[in-house]
């Protein structure tokens, strides 16, 4: 899941809207390098990538691109995803898509001391309304482009939303069989605190 999805499930609440973010930009043990909340939103974020990653739909999905296209799959499914959500929010989530994104950016902004990758990227991500733009499907393409951009091999990409095109259907019917169980798992992991 990118950052749309991850906001979704992570909960309402802003330390939770944090750490859903935080999950991407935070690696190794967190041990109180951030509030108590922050990390449990991060730790949901961690096992929700864990779940995504080893669930059968997904792992079906994957196995719709090419052989080739394999270890890149994963991180074009992520976006495609957010695209699915995006273009279906209103099947999950009360909120309408623009109020949900519009809170989302506000918490950034209030927040000082986000990470530093996160802190260079948030007033982009919220000026360009990133999370919103996810609904536009020839964003996605550009959202690609610039993961490759961070790749040290970019061109494993080329040509990857032309196949995107051609499975566009079979992949969001995963999508849409997908994410209820994943809200599911989401809404559990959160009782847990992580």
């Amino acid at each position: 899941m990118n950052y749309l999805a991850h906001l979704h499930l992570g909960g309402s609440q802003p330390a939770q809207l944090l750490g859903s973010l935080y999950g991407d930009f935070v690696k190794g043990l967190l041990a109180g390098r951030y509030a108590a909340d922050i990390e449990a939103a991060i730790r949901v974020h961690r096992r929700i990538d864990a779940f995504t990653d080893q669930h059968p739909l997904v792992i079906q999905a994957k196995a719709r691109f090419p052989v080739e296209r394999r270890r890149v799959a994963g991180i074009v499914l992520d976006v495609f995803f957010d695209h699915c959500l995006a273009r279906n929010w209103a099947l999950f989530a009360d909120e309408p898509l623009g109020v949900f994104t519009s809170r989302v950016y506000r918490v950034l902004e209030a927040e000082p001391a986000l990470p530093e990758r996160l802190a260079l990227l948030a007033p982009r991500m919220a000026a360009q309304d990133w999370l919103g733009s996810y609904e536009n499907y020839t964003v996605i393409g550009q959202v690609i482009g610039n993961i490759g951009h961070r790749l040290s091999r970019p061109e494993v990409l080329d040509g990857v939303m032309d196949e995107v095109a051609r499975l566009y259907d079979p992949l969001s019917e995963d999508f849409l069989a997908f994410y209820p169980e994943l809200q599911k798992f989401a809404r559990e992991a959160r009782v847990l605190r992580g």
